[in-house]
């Protein structure tokens, strides 16, 4: 996957800067790793927390917990996902982060890494851009909760997790499998639908003959079928990415 592909609607005078950002970072975190079990809380709500995480291995939630146990799934982080940034900037973190897998990530202290994101214009373009990527999944997945069916919703999600495993490096720029740890109540908790509409869904899109999740493993029979349902939702830097929808992507026509 090409350095261009990896930056969502950069501007590309900036993309040698946030080439050089990446592997300055990526310098600053050697050596840091660590292990985190799933459902052992890596940012706890409502604390002042001092790091900033890359993920090197399993998957992360961003979430909110309500006081009667509701509880919504934020955002997903993924393999070589950067985040918590906003450590650098909040004295609190509003909601937690929890490995929904066995975790490798890597860590820096905030204040270490504001040091050098004020005294190097690539490490400070690299934290902004992953600022600015984090806004633009939000703002999709705001207009998928207020606006998408259940159906789009998934199918947006199956699209946006193959995307980001392939410009990650993490699957083969091909591949129409990957493994993901979320359950059904857990799909159900970012989806906002119950637990029996994610099964319901996920059984018409199997018969259908269009994308199977079974134990952990999600299969996509027809990418194309898959993405024309995820149509109306899709943001224009998904809809012309081939790791997201395929080759004939920029052919989507609103599903009805």
């Amino acid at each position: 996957m090409s350095d261009s592909a990896r930056f969502a609607l950069h501007r590309p005078e900036f993309l040698g800067a946030l080439v050089r950002g990446e592997e300055k970072i990526a310098a600053l975190l050697k050596g840091s790793s660590f292990t985190r079990a799933s459902g052992e809380t890596l940012i706890e709500a409502d604390t002042d927390h001092r790091f900033v995480y890359r993920l090197l291995e399993g998957w992360a939630c961003r979430t909110r917990l309500l006081p009667d146990g509701r509880n919504q799934f934020i955002l997903i982080f993924l393999p070589g996902d950067l985040f918590a940034v906003k450590s650098m900037f909040v004295i609190r973190h509003t909601d937690a982060v929890v490995p929904v897998s066995q975790i490798v990530a890597e860590r820096i202290d905030y204040r270490a890494l504001h040091e050098a994101y004020v005294r190097d214009s690539d490490i400070s373009t690299r934290c902004i851009w992953q600022v600015m990527e984090e806004e633009r999944r939000l703002h999709s997945w705001v207009t998928s909760l207020g606006q998408g069916s259940a159906e789009e919703r998934l199918a947006l999600l199956l699209l946006d997790f193959r995307g980001r495993l392939i410009l990650s490096g993490t699957l083969p720029p091909d591949s129409l499998s990957y493994q993901m740890p979320l359950t059904q109540g857990q799909l159900a908790d970012h989806l906002g639908v119950t637990s029996v509409h994610v099964n319901r869904v996920l059984k018409a899109f199997r018969e259908g003959g269009i994308v199977t999740v079974r134990d952990g493993q999600v299969c996509i029979t027809d990418l194309d079928r898959l993405a024309q349902r995820a149509s109306s939702l899709l943001d224009v830097h998904e809809r012309a990415t081939s790791a997201y929808v395929g080759a004939n992507g920029k052919r989507l026509v609103a599903h009805d």
